[in-house]
């Protein structure tokens, strides 16, 4: 790979590379709209059409539906280590996010009026499992196990058939241990229209969670409104900080690690320590893409969408941070207190090199599913908040409407709503 040089943070060059937002191309936009329109009109007789074109040429519309097996049975059907470390990534899943439920608010002010504010989980839920390539089994742990403890009563999987048309056994695994009510051997953009319209064999859902290619995230995108989407995932992404205490080849490791996933990967390298990001290039540069795993796709992301930045104060490193609002942020500094202080946008943050990002991936039990292309300057990552909705509740007592009804009247009336303000004064007489 080629050695890179270090780009100044201040440096306008660097303007492209953080400039963010979901713009897919103009012929995915258009060929993802009519895969929905196809989906929506035909149905099942769609994704079989798309599932032949693109998956399995003798796909079955009997192969749709897949029964999950008892969990005894899918047990068998995977090596034993593959068994064991999802089992792990489960329990710690369950652990980290059954955290995050939040009590309902119940309150009574001194006129007797009451306030509530209260969850409720979503019906039914689907989620995305990435199939394509490679089986992703960590994502059904990452999307199906947080629903679940949100009391979705109807989670449904979402995975592209392989190319005998048929679930890879390690997801077949994961359903059965996350609990999934139902699985659909179907990916892509058809995928996605299927769980937000409905066809003969997937009811609709009401909201569509989990990463995807380009084509599974536009379709998310076209179906928001008619369901809910967790978000628009694009290429993964990683920041890691370092001061002059990190070991340049374990910052090198994480760009190294996230440049796999995907050709147009963003990584970068950040510190105020220009010697330390001179070790990292010359480590990138001495890395054999030859003997790497995905050494071509690593290679290409290296050398063209990787960034080393010195930032030259405390304040212009915060300033890049934020205007990079990574999906992971990587600490290897000596006081990551100190930084953490500070951070407004990322999507999930793993602090020194005892804690790689691949952690987050598999085993710590933190979400994988998290905000890419900048959007964690306004979103987060899947929590257990994706399932339940909220809705107040109020309760006026008679004092209180007798004392609010002039106001909220006048307000009626200035707004031009006159049967809002003549309700308000009814209200007010009943409660004489």
């Amino acid at each position: 790979m080629r050695k890179l040089d270090v780009v100044e943070a201040s440096d306008a060059a660097l303007a492209p590379f953080f400039a963010a937002g979901w713009d897919p191309p103009a012929g995915v936009v258009a060929a993802v709209a009519e895969v929905i329109s196809q989906v929506r009109t035909r149905g099942d007789a769609a994704i079989e059409t798309y599932a032949r074109r693109w998956d399995d040429p003798a796909f079955d519309l009997r192969l749709l539906r897949v029964p999950i097996p008892m969990l005894q049975h899918a047990r068998s059907l995977v090596p034993d280590e593959i068994v064991n470390a999802l089992s792990i990534a489960k329990e710690r899943v369950t652990r980290f996010h059954e955290r995050q439920r939040r009590p309902d608010i119940e309150y009574e002010e001194a006129d007797g009026t009451r306030y509530a504010f209260v969850s409720r989980p979503l019906d039914a839920v689907a989620a995305y499992v990435p199939g394509g390539s490679a089986a992703l089994p960590s994502t059904a742990i990452m999307t199906i196990v947080p629903a679940k403890l949100a009391g979705v009563a109807r989670v449904i999987a979402l995975t592209p058939p392989q190319r005998d048309g048929r679930v890879h056994p390690a997801t077949l695994f994961a359903c059965a241990l996350c609990g999934a009510n139902e699985l659909y051997a179907v990916g892509g953009a058809q995928a996605i229209a299927a769980a937000a319209y409905g066809t003969e064999s997937i009811a609709r859902v009401d909201k569509i969670v989990g990463p995807g290619n380009v084509w599974v995230t536009e379709a998310k995108r076209q179906v928001a409104g008619v369901c809910g989407i967790d978000g628009l995932a694009g290429p993964s992404e990683v920041l890691v900080v370092a001061d002059d205490s990190a070991r340049a080849d374990a910052v090198a490791g994480e760009l190294l690690a996230q440049a796999e996933h995907d050709p147009q990967a963003r990584v970068a390298a950040l510190s105020e320590s220009r010697a330390l990001l001179e070790k990292v290039a010359a480590v990138l540069a001495d890395a054999n893409a030859a003997a790497i795993s995905r050494g071509a796709i690593v290679a290409a992301v290296i050398d063209e969408r990787c960034r080393l930045i010195h930032a030259g104060s405390h304040a212009q490193l915060h300033e890049t941070i934020d205007r990079f609002a990574p999906e992971h942020l990587a600490l290897h500094v000596r006081d990551a207190g100190a930084i953490l202080e500070r951070v407004r946008r990322a999507g999930a943050v793993f602090v020194g090199d005892a804690t790689p990002v691949a952690c987050g991936d598999y085993l710590a039990g933190t979400n994988h599913v998290l905000p890419t292309s900048g959007s964690a300057r306004f979103a987060s990552g899947l929590s257990l908040s994706d399932f339940v909705r909220t809705f107040s509740i109020v309760e006026n007592s008679t004092e209180r409407m007798r004392g609010d009804a002039p106001a909220i009247a006048t307000l009626a009336e200035f707004e031009g709503l006159g049967q809002h303000a003549r309700s308000a004064r009814a209200a007010a007489h009943r409660a004489r």
